[in-house]
């Protein structure tokens, strides 16, 4: 049974016509959208839960709300009478546990992915036993004992890790922190994806340790790898390079600018007895690949996965050349007939403006470009219909070779 507010909760009004896109399913509520004649924001603390009301009255539904956000509002449920509640944690964390059962036989996945799970500023990792947790908004901080009891009943894990050391709670005016919040966290957890065994550090690692939302195409270059020689650039644990190096590649080099990465991809080569397959080169991408370009190597496949060269609007131009430099560094080190896999993961670098980088560098170093394949992220990290701010990452598989 839900918990009802009836009518205890404040009341938050929009303007006129504000409420259009909620209609439309959308989960988000700015703060220029709010009727602040009626409901002043600076009225509401950080983390509480309001009723929205269109400006006619009508009640939309409740939102975890900050005054102080670009963002003030993030429904949490469409009922006006149902609030965040730990009955309510239960039942989305289920649902979001179905589809994840659905699409993987292994207990290893991203298991709650935020406003597409319509569980708004909580990440929730999968490690067999061992749970990662990110909180990203002041009202999922508010209510951290009921996620991490919530995560408890429904998954009975052996531990919960609090990686609450990101930027996105800078946003919310949250503090950084790292924490157990339950059990014993390991100092490692374990994880299998697409044949291959890999440990990675808690409290140390990039994010929750692991990036589950490249297993598809992951997956799709071990059936292109075999017998190839494969260069991983930004390669973090090895990901690519160690999975390609079990799928068949008769060679791998993983490039990091963190030796304790590369150390992770020494680690995780030996755990899936490839290790005389996989090399690793420490330095900055660039640096690296023109040092390659230089000693005039070549590579059957190049797998470029970048962090973010785009993390805002403003870092657009800047950050599209970036992208552009790097795949033309990348298309000059394939052999004749090499394979590209392009990937992004900022949001606000469009997918057929990946393509045009992949296809710009090509021609620019008179290559021919045929793409082959275009994907997104894994299931486990699904895209809300009515939110294309969930829908962040893209992959580029392209054939290039000289006509």
């Amino acid at each position: 049974m839900f918990v009802s507010l009836s009518c205890a909760l404040p009341r938050l009004a929009l303007k006129k016509n504000a409420d259009r896109r909620l209609k439309r399913g959308h989960l988000w509520i700015y703060s220029n959208e709010v009727d602040v004649a009626q409901t002043p924001l600076k009225g509401f603390e950080a983390g509480a839960q309001a009723l929205i009301c269109a400006n006619s009255g009508k009640e939309l539904g409740v939102a975890l709300i900050n005054p102080a956000g670009l963002i003030c509002g993030r429904l949490i449920s469409r009922d006006p009478a149902q609030g965040l509640s730990r009955s309510l944690l239960v039942h989305r964390i289920n649902q979001a546990l179905a589809l994840r059962q659905l699409c993987y036989e292994e207990p290893y996945y991203r298991l709650v992915y935020g406003d597409s799970d319509l569980l708004p500023g909580l990440v929730v990792d999968r490690f067999g036993d061992d749970l990662v947790v990110q909180i990203a908004s002041a009202g999922m901080e508010r209510e951290k004992e009921a996620v991490i009891e919530a995560l408890v009943q429904c998954l009975k894990p052996t531990s919960i890790w609090l990686d609450n050391d990101h930027g996105a709670r800078e946003l919310e005016g949250l503090p950084r922190y790292r924490e157990a919040a339950f059990g014993e966290p390991p100092a490692a957890v374990s994880l299998v994806e697409n044949g291959a065994r890999f440990e990675v550090p808690l409290g140390a690692g990039q994010k929750t340790g692991w990036f589950y939302d490249h297993r598809e195409n992951r997956a799709r270059l071990q059936k292109l790898c075999r017998g190839k020689r494969v260069l991983d650039v930004f390669s973090y644990m090895g990901g690519w390079g160690v999975e390609a190096a079990c799928a068949g590649a008769e060679a791998v080099v993983c490039v990091d600018s963190s030796e304790s990465a590369l150390d992770g991809v020494t680690a995780n080569a030996e755990r899936n007895w490839v290790s005389e397959k996989v090399s690793a080169v420490q330095g900055k991408a660039i640096e690296v690949l023109k040092a390659l370009i230089l000693d005039g190597e070549t590579f059957d496949i190049v797998v470029l996965d970048p962090p973010a060269f785009i993390k805002r609007r403003k870092d657009q131009k800047a950050g599209e050349a970036a992208y552009r430099h790097i795949n033309e560094l990348a298309i000059r080190l394939l052999g004749k007939d090499g394979l590209l896999v392009s990937a992004s993961c900022s949001m606000h670098l469009p997918k057929e403006t990946l393509v045009d980088i992949v296809r710009g560098a090509g021609r620019h170093l008179d290559r021919h470009v045929q793409i082959i394949a275009q994907s997104g992220q894994s299931a486990d990290h699904p895209v809300h219909s009515a939110i294309p701010e969930t829908d962040y990452l893209k992959a580029v598989f392209a054939r290039v070779y000289l006509p």
